[in-house]
């Protein structure tokens, strides 16, 4: 384990990677991932910075060389937030901001994004 660990502070100047960052990058794998069990092109942006895939920096994950992601990764969410067993969506705004829509990824993928005109 010491080796892995003197490999990774050796490639990374001296620094390991933040357990934050280590977090985030393995989130932005999932979200990849599960596009791809779909039958989807998607791909991470290197460094988490879509100006490596030609996108704006904010782009983390990249669909179909289109719909574009910025993947965030929390340990709690607001609990109003999460969409119950009995609904699929939860619609939300600030005051004097725009309506937000929070659903389920896999929801998402499978039964918006992959339906006809849905792309």
């Amino acid at each position: 384990m010491q080796q892995w660990k003197d490999l990774i502070t050796n490639y990374s100047g001296g620094k390991m990677p933040s357990k934050s960052k280590t977090k985030g990058n393995t989130f932005e794998r999932l979200i990849v991932n599960k596009a791809k069990d779909l039958g989807l092109e998607a791909k991470r942006a290197w460094g988490s910075n879509g100006r490596s895939i030609g996108w704006h920096e904010e782009v983390d994950v990249l669909i179909d060389n289109s719909f574009t992601i910025q993947a965030k990764c929390r340990k709690k969410l607001a609990d109003f937030l999460i969409p119950s067993e009995h609904v699929k969506s939860v619609v939300f705004k600030q005051d004097r901001g725009e309506t937000l829509i929070l659903l389920r990824f896999d929801d998402f993928l499978e039964n918006h994004y992959m339906k006809p005109g849905g792309k």
